[in-house]
């Protein structure tokens, strides 16, 4: 299974349309959002892309809170189960334990991936570009024994996507 992660949109609306294109173009057949969603129209770009999604609060969305019931909006740290896999994900990187698969989180607007204890901890960077000339956004595929994510970059003004690859292989994963 594929899963697309953008996180720190901001209000880059077309920055995260580009990246959740992408994303949907090379297979994304989930997509999480790590927050700080801040414009609603991302919300909408994620529930018209005809993919299930999670989008989780950040520090900069309570005023998303009316939006609630109308979007997957949910509160850190959320637990679920995807591919046989369970997930955690949140935005501030406040709970940072091994108590899933894979931790998901955002707000530091840099790209970090670690691989401990076979726990993946994944923060997928800033779409927005606000600390950095480029956009960034990832890509996790499940496979019965290997995680794979993909790095997405997308320098400001350019049409190129940039992509880097980085495998794990799960132990004892049943």
């Amino acid at each position: 299974m594929k899963i697309g992660i953008i996180s720190d949109t901001h209000t880059k609306v077309k920055k995260a349309k580009r990246a959740i294109d992408a994303l949907i173009a090379d297979g994304a057949e989930f997509m999480l959002h790590a927050g700080d969603i801040v414009d609603v129209e991302v919300l909408r770009l994620l529930h018209e892309s005809g993919l299930r999604y999670e989008a989780v609060y950040g520090n900069n969305d309570a005023h998303l809170s009316m939006f609630h019931e109308q979007f997957n909006l949910v509160q850190e740290p959320y637990y679920f189960k995807l591919a046989d896999t369970k997930f955690k994900l949140m935005h501030l990187p406040f709970y940072m334990t091994p108590d899933a698969d894979v931790v998901i989180f955002g707000h530091t607007h840099e790209f970090s991936l670690q691989f401990v204890n076979n726990t993946l901890f994944l923060n997928s960077g800033e779409v927005c570009a606000r600390n950095k000339p480029l956009s960034e956004w990832a890509m996790l595929e499940i496979q019965e024994s290997t995680l794979i994510v993909t790095r997405y970059t997308r320098a400001n003004k350019s049409d190129e996507i940039k992509k880097e690859e980085f495998t794990y292989i799960r132990q004892n994963h049943e």
